[in-house]
């Protein structure tokens, strides 16, 4: 292998994939990147078995041929190179010489046959959206999704393809997002994938805000992305994903609309005033007012208000201010729209897009009660 490399793209290739390599892999060939030449390209592929990415940049390819290298100590070189030009040569399957200007660097790598083998969806349904869309809709809704939970299928984005629509949803227990697009595919063409949120992490990075078309292939145990010079397939996580239909409230007793930057300063004032044992602030609803309240024996108390257009009973209820900070990055426009029942039932939050979230209550007895002589003095 000999190929001839802009610095410039190298890195930039690198700084794309740095992050599939696993941290601690489960076999030494994924610590690696696999470096091939073909075509005046040079394509880099990485793995950690879930979650594969491969991508290219154009190359003067003298001589095709490939070779897997330690990815850590590639990119600190690649990254530390002066010269604008980096070459990159194999005379063996299991050595590669970097060579820019008068300097010379031997790296040891592997055999590329025990890199494993990229899988292929050639065949499989794919659905085409614009780069900003599809950015969008995973954004919205993988910020909900859980970390490490014990219910392993919540640890992921759920996308359902039904009546050319794909519905995105995720969900962590506690709160949920849903979002969703229609997209030109087969009206024959049904399914449920839920993508890990790693690869969906990944793939909000893939994604810019350009009306470029980006394209979505899925299997039914793997699912691919494909974005310009950028590819990146993942396994799906196997298992039944929860009826999270039947916590959306399909009624409310009042929905009314709230200034969202308004209400997020006044949430970031108040969390200040939580514990990490207790993060619940009430929210005390009464004609044209939401008084919030939080305390903590540690801390101390705040307690702000905000003019709201509520019409109705007074009303209590308690929320995690960092969940409904979330949802409120999230949304779009000056105002939202929030829709309650009860204290032991969810809201539901909604803005002019084609997305909702949902947040669950919290205990009321956790969140100090509001008092009248502090309501007058903060605006």
């Amino acid at each position: 292998m000999k190929a001839v490399i802009s610095k410039i793209d190298l890195v930039n290739l690198i700084g794309k994939i740095q992050s599939i390599v696993a941290a601690k892999p489960a076999i030494p060939i994924l610590s690696n990147v696999l470096i091939e030449a073909i075509d005046d390209q040079l394509i880099v592929s990485a793995t950690d078995l879930t979650v594969s990415m491969r991508c290219y940049v154009e190359a003067k390819v003298v001589e095709e041929g490939s070779i897997a290298l330690p990815a850590r100590r590639f990119f600190q070189l690649v990254r530390e190179l002066t010269s604008p030009q980096v070459k990159i040569s194999a005379q063996t399957s299991e050595t590669a010489e970097i060579t820019t200007g008068t300097s010379v660097f031997k790296i040891n790598g592997m055999n590329k046959a025990e890199f494993p083998t990229l899988p292929d969806l050639a065949g499989s349904p794919e659905i085409t959206l614009t780069s900003s869309d599809l950015k969008e809709m995973f954004s919205k809704t993988a910020f909900s999704a859980a970390r490490e939970d014990s219910r392993y299928m919540l640890n992921g984005v759920q996308v359902q393809i039904a009546n050319q629509k794909a519905t995105f949803i995720g969900t962590d227990g506690k709160r949920l997002a849903k979002s969703f697009a229609n997209v030109a595919i087969d009206p024959s063409v049904t399914g449920t994938y839920v993508i890990p949120l790693k690869a969906v992490e990944e793939m909000i990075k893939m994604l810019d805000d350009s009306d470029a078309e980006v394209h979505l292939t899925l299997a039914h145990d793997k699912i691919s992305l494909e974005s310009g010079h950028l590819t990146l397939i993942t396994k799906l996580l196997s298992g039944q994903y929860p009826d999270v239909e039947r916590v959306i409230p399909a009624k409310l007793n009042q929905n009314f609309s709230i200034h969202r930057e308004e209400l997020m300063s006044l949430l970031k004032q108040i969390s200040l005033f939580t514990s990490e044992t207790s993060s619940s602030v009430r929210f005390s609803f009464e004609t044209g007012q939401l008084h919030l309240a939080a305390m903590s024996s540690d801390i101390g108390e705040g307690r702000v208000s905000m003019p709201v257009d509520y019409a109705g009973p007074t009303l209590e209820i308690a929320f995690n201010p960092y969940f409904f900070l979330d949802i409120l990055r999230h949304s779009k426009d000056e105002t939202v729209r929030f829709g309650l029942n009860d204290p032991h039932n969810p809201g539901l939050i909604t803005d002019s897009t084609q997305a909702l979230f949902v947040i669950m209550p919290m205990r009321l007895n956790d969140a100090p009660a509001p008092r009248k002589e502090a309501e007058t003095s903060v605006s």
